[in-house]
């Protein structure tokens, strides 16, 4: 990112949403907006908020229940059987 676009992260880029890569505790824009939507709920995530994803399927998730419902519904919990 260059430096006029990396301190304008949030802001300026409308009410549109964001096109995201998930990393591991970070996660990268590939096409700016101002939020992501939850793979869940459908809530929008305002990005300066967002703070749980899953790198493996590519997802925002809301909140913390949010997350762990994904992971239930993928079967990837400790002790959950497929």
């Amino acid at each position: 990112m260059q430096g006029t676009e990396r301190m304008n992260l949030f802001e300026g880029h409308g009410n549109r949403e964001a096109k995201i890569r998930y990393l591991d505790g970070d996660f990268q824009i590939l096409s700016p907006g101002s939020y992501v939507v939850c793979a869940m709920t459908g809530k929008n995530i305002p990005l300066d908020e967002l703070r749980y994803w899953s790198v493996a399927r590519q997802e925002p998730y809301a909140d913390v229940i949010s997350a762990i419902e994904a992971d239930k519904r993928a079967g990837v919990l400790p002790n959950q059987r497929r």
